[in-house]
């Protein structure tokens, strides 16, 4: 919710800018109402709302004072002017010193829908690019660049990251955290469609150890968001890999449905036992094993509660194991090196991936001496890039794709490559950059919304994607195209 703060001399006044307007439907929730402008400046220092609707003249100071003042001290707080209609010149006033609207009294009821629909648009665009500005500065390396996120004065010796993916409402972290009267400041930063990032600072680290405690342990309870919690760093450098960590907790789910809180805890030497038996499996030559290890891999990640850092480590481990005693006969089956961001697009969860795997040994098991038939393979191959062509936008997956069109996911790897000389992974991606360039070129949306619209959820997946595909950001993209058509 925007937050704002109504300011008129008259009690009335203020009574009808509050009634008359819907204000919740449109996103804003009223934090203050004065008809001090003295004790408004307080709470606008104080609160730094997103919003103050002020009358322009008024005994103690004026709006286009309290207007100013904000500037001066670098609040960064919008204003819209109430004026009547012998003072529109004191709002065009306003207007050249930065006030965001206006209206005139009295008020044209039947104007505050359009009025209010037009302010709400404003504040999600500020709000997409204030927040890519903050993510851009948390995850770098200027010590600088990221203090200038937090508020003057905030102490930041110690740092904790919690990711919260959601699937309703964004929750109330400042509810759930039970933080009133403690000495801990809050960031909040959206990551994407569904998840939030809160970036804690403060200066003891015993005011960060028991922060999430509140936070139910993962049960998997309906309707619960995920949690990842980091472990606690020292100093603003450390949270780029607190973010991380936070990431990778929260992405638990990919191993197993479940809610509540996640801590980071890497479990990378249990994992060892599983590639000592896919080892086994390769180079002993026991592909009879193949059905009761996948099963059973499975099963253990969950048992152990396993997160993601470890099915990345299982994954990267499993490629450099088979493409080294395989490399020619697995040479076009999409086995490469992945992160987290990208083994999250490319599978769906841990039964995926194993899926995949399993798949792959089976091939290896016959020898790979499955001929394709041209014929109907193909046909249902062709049928299969249509579908990706009209639907490349919503999550697309290889093995459900291999289900719905009736081709061994493994030999799909080998048709891509084979026909349109590129992975399914490439093809994909191809499609999405195209239709992000268009609306980067075409629209004004913000590069979230893009991102989204493209099949991204993860902005700084869709950055590396697109850096990658153009040799530059979707940001420094638009400016470039913005730049080349304003030439003469």
């Amino acid at each position: 919710m925007y937050k704002v703060i109504i300011v008129d001399d008259e009690s009335w006044a203020i009574r009808g800018i509050s009634n008359a307007f819907d204000w919740e439907q449109y996103g804003f929730e009223i934090s203050g109402q004065f008809t001090s402008a003295t004790q408004a400046w307080e709470a606008i220092a104080l609160q730094e709302p997103d919003l103050v609707v002020t009358d322009i003249r008024m005994p103690e100071i004026s709006g286009l004072d309290l207007m100013k003042r904000a500037k001066a001290q670098g609040i960064d707080t919008e204003f819209v002017i109430i004026s009547g209609y012998a003072e529109f010149e004191y709002a065009q006033e306003a207007l050249r010193f930065g006030a965001l609207d206006y209206f005139l009294k009295p008020l044209d009821v039947d104007m505050t829908d359009t009025f209010l629909a037009k302010l709400a648009l404003h504040f999600s665009r500020r709000s997409a690019a204030r927040n890519h500005l903050l993510l851009d500065a948390l995850t770098s390396a200027d010590e600088e660049e990221i203090r200038r996120c937090f508020p003057a004065g905030s102490n930041a010796g110690c740092c904790r990251v919690l990711a919260v993916h959601y699937e309703a409402d964004r929750p109330k972290l400042s509810e759930l955290l039970k933080l009133d009267g403690q000495p801990v400041h809050v960031l909040e930063v959206e990551n994407g469609a569904s998840t939030l990032l809160a970036v804690l600072i403060t200066e003891q680290e015993s005011e960060l150890e028991g922060i999430t405690d509140e936070w139910p342990a993962a049960a998997g309870s309906p309707g619960l968001p995920v949690v990842g919690i980091s472990s606690i760093g020292s100093g603003l450098k450390q949270i780029s890999k607190l973010i991380k960590e936070a990431e990778l907790a929260a992405s638990r789910v990919f191993v197993d449905e479940t809610s509540g809180a996640v801590h980071y805890n890497p479990k990378l030497p249990l994992v060892k036992p599983c590639i000592d038996e896919l080892h086994s499996i390769v180079h002993g030559n026991q592909y009879d094993s193949i059905e009761t290890y996948i099963l059973g891999l499975q099963e253990y990640f969950r048992l152990h509660e396993l997160g993601m850092i470890e099915v990345v480590y299982l994954w990267n481990q499993a490629v450099g194991l088979l493409t080294s005693a395989y490399s020619e006969e697995l040479r076009d089956m999409e086995l490469e090196f992945l992160n987290y961001a990208e083994l999250k697009e490319r599978f769906e969860d841990l039964e995926s991936l194993c899926s995949f795997l399993h798949d792959v040994l089976t091939v290896l098991r016959q020898g790979n001496s499955r001929a394709l038939q041209e014929g109907d393979i193909l046909s249902c191959f062709n049928r299969m890039v249509a579908y990706i062509d009209r639907n490349y936008e919503q999550k697309l997956y290889l093995k459900e794709l291999s289900v719905q069109f009736f081709i061994n996911q493994v030999y799909c790897c080998q048709l891509f490559k084979k026909n349109l000389g590129k992975t399914f992974s490439e093809y994909v991606a191809e499609l999405r950059i195209r239709k992000a360039r268009g609306l980067l070129q075409q629209t004004d949306l913000s590069i979230e919304s893009i991102a989204i619209q493209s099949g991204y959820v993860d902005y700084y997946y869709f950055n590396k994607v697109f850096k990658k595909h153009c040799g530059m950001t979707p940001a420094k993209f638009r400016k470039r195209e913005i730049e080349r058509s304003s030439r003469p």
